[in-house]
């Protein structure tokens, strides 16, 4: 892949990890943008990733692949996980709270994970549910020609929606409540849905690398089409893969999509004529970001008062201190910011890769 290429990637990626923090503003927003938000981020960041998928035919390799994705990303979500846990708790007894019912309850969450894991764990579902996502798709491209990957992806499809239909309908309820009634450890069950994006964007690679002026013309479409009937009340649709909340068999394809299309065209065309470096290190430091923004407001909220600017400001910045910090201070930092380099021993050139990049597979 060659710079102009990196560029655009990293650009839209950085992007992207605003609006994941801006959809997670404890606030209310004027204008219904969280809902707008959830129409395409996370289905995006899924279908970047599988754009950079390779599939590997050997058994051996398959092993080092899986063992290079466990350390990029279980290894961070380990160490954030155990890093946020410690300082909770240590407010936790600091303040008082000596009850052992309650840390044992709190960690059986963490331990199941997911949609279970509330709070300044909002976030973790995604990178668990990734990994699962790469082992679904690189058993179904090593075993499977690409017919009958389609057909699985087809029946994975199907069952992510009956699930949906069972929380949101039989149970009822809220969707996140309704989403707890089905046991499921670290939202592997989201990668049913979770995949079929992942395949998209792989299987639609040529696009995206270059999304041209009539495929950028028919996600405007698309888009256009679904704000507008939204906004006249023709349909009130909404998506939230953590919870389960799949509402349209076929608006579940089309509008991500048509979305994703749009936004990666602007970002390759604006990518292209200026330097966006802001943008590149809002990347560069996304996994810090993503991990950290949640509870950053957590920890701020009680000592400053500021609305979605400031959630948004406070958010980035400071999860990007941490990073810098982290990579400077923390013995093996980079491995806990998903730098794991399996060549790393060897002599040869410099490595491009970028420790703290949020995991999209490549």
């Amino acid at each position: 892949m060659n710079k102009k290429r990196l560029t655009w990637v990293d650009v839209t990626k950085g992007l992207l990890m605003i609006l994941v923090v801006v959809g997670h503003y404890p606030g209310q927003l004027d204008f219904p943008l969280g809902k707008y938000i959830y129409w395409f981020h996370m289905p995006a960041f899924f279908l970047l990733s599988g754009l950079f998928f390779k599939p590997i035919f050997e058994k051996g390799q398959s092993k080092q692949a899986i063992h290079k994705r466990f350390m990029q990303l279980i290894v961070p979500y380990l160490f954030f996980l155990v890093s946020i846990t410690v300082l909770r708790y240590g407010m936790e007894i600091g303040s008082g709270n000596m009850e052992l019912s309650w840390y044992l309850n709190d960690l059986w969450t963490l331990v199941i994970g997911g949609r279970f894991a509330r709070g300044a764990y909002g976030v973790f579902w995604f990178v668990t549910t990734l990994f699962f996502t790469y082992l679904f798709f690189l058993w179904m491209t090593k075993y499977f020609n690409r017919t009958k990957q389609i057909i699985i992806l087809s029946i994975f499809y199907l069952i992510a929606h009956a699930e949906s239909l069972i929380a949101m309908r039989v149970i009822g309820g809220a969707p996140d409540e309704a989403s707890q009634t089905i046991p499921m450890i670290w939202n592997v069950d989201v990668a049913l849905m979770a995949v079929v994006y992942f395949a998209l964007g792989y299987y639609m690679k040529d696009i995206w690398m270059n999304v041209t002026k009539p495929w950028l013309i028919a996600g405007l479409i698309g888009s256009i089409s679904a704000f507008l009937l939204d906004w006249f009340h023709v349909i009130d649709y909404h998506l939230s893969m953590k919870f389960l909340r799949y509402e349209h068999i076929v608006l579940d394809i089309v509008i991500p999509i048509s979305i994703t299309l749009v936004f990666v065209g602007i970002m390759q065309r604006i990518a292209a004529k200026l330097s966006l470096t802001w943008l590149q290190q809002i990347e560069k430091h996304s996994i810090s970001i993503m991990y950290l923004h949640i509870f950053t407001d957590i920890m701020l909220n009680d000592y400053f008062q500021y609305g979605l600017i400031g959630f948004t400001a406070f958010g980035l910045i400071i999860p990007i201190i941490v990073s810098i910090i982290i990579q400077k201070v923390v013995p093996h930092g980079k491995l806990f910011l998903g730098g794991f380099n399996p060549n790393r021993k060897k002599p040869a050139t410099k490595s491009t890769s970028k420790p703290s990049s949020i995991p999209v597979t490549h």
